[in-house]
């Protein structure tokens, strides 16, 4: 048996609420034995090479933490500062073996806007590293290639999902897609494979049938700033099997 943490969406910005919050979730999680930890997305608020310098500190774990960018991370800083990289405006596409399983982590992030979109030379990428790879594997991004049932996040949600169903058939060893951006936690299914949503750290996103549901971006979106934090825990099992489990983390603050 395997278990991967994922979490997104911690938008560091400077301030102490968004650190507390991130700490929390990595002190509990610097608690269990996982394989690694996936951080699909938004880990800094304005792509500002303090908020990436600040995840440096934070987001340390004894297993590997994959991360990969949001429509709030800028790709320059992100790649330079948090991956030890020289800067480039290129996609920032990281594959990763952990124990046998790859973890390709893509860049869905359309610089300057919030929607996403695999760009081509992305998803080549990934076709050759799933290629290459003779085992199990996850896929993670920041945007959803579906609709999740909040149509304000539905409407920047990423696009052009055809070409990567296109990939993903060609290779039935992929686990599951992991991705954030909706700031709850979510599972459904794309392609055939199993989708997961992992909730959001720095708030909680709300469906229609809840209150405050109908706030715009302007005023804060459809967003539970008092929900706390949490996250998902992947258990790969000897048989294949995936099955994935949620957990809220303790805080005050």
């Amino acid at each position: 048996m395997k278990v991967f943490a994922h979490l997104s969406d911690i938008h560091l910005d400077g301030g102490d609420r968004a650190e507390a919050r991130t700490a929390a979730v990595f002190d509990y999680l610097r608690a269990l034995a996982v394989e690694a930890v996936f951080v699909t997305g938004d880990v800094a608020d304005h792509g500002l090479p303090e908020e990436y310098r600040r995840a440096t500190e934070l987001l340390k774990h004894p297993a590997p933490v994959l991360t990969c960018p949001g429509n709030h991370d800028v790709r320059e800083a992100f790649r330079e500062v948090l991956l030890g990289e020289p800067a480039s405006a290129g996609p920032v596409n990281v594959a990763t073996d952990v124990n046998g399983v790859l973890v390709a982590m893509c860049d869905s992030t359309i610089p300057g806007q919030g929607a996403g979109y695999l760009e081509d030379a992305t998803l080549a990428w990934l076709d050759e590293a799933l290629t290459a790879h003779d085992g199990p594997a996850f896929v993670g991004f920041h945007h959803p290639p579906v609709e999740v049932g909040i149509p304000l996040v539905d409407a920047i949600r990423q696009t052009g999902e055809d070409r990567l169903a296109e990939v993903l058939r060609r290779h039935p060893r992929v686990l599951a897609l992991l991705c954030g951006h909706v700031h709850t936690g979510a599972a459904t299914t794309f392609a055939g494979v199993p989708v997961r949503v992992a909730p959001g750290v720095v708030s909680g996103g709300l469906l229609p049938v809840e209150p405050g549901a109908d706030r715009s971006w302007a005023e804060g979106g459809p967003i539970d700033f008092e929900r706390p934090p949490s996250l998902l825990l992947h258990v790969l099992l000897d048989d294949g099997r995936l099955t994935t489990h949620q957990r809220v983390v303790a805080f005050s603050g």
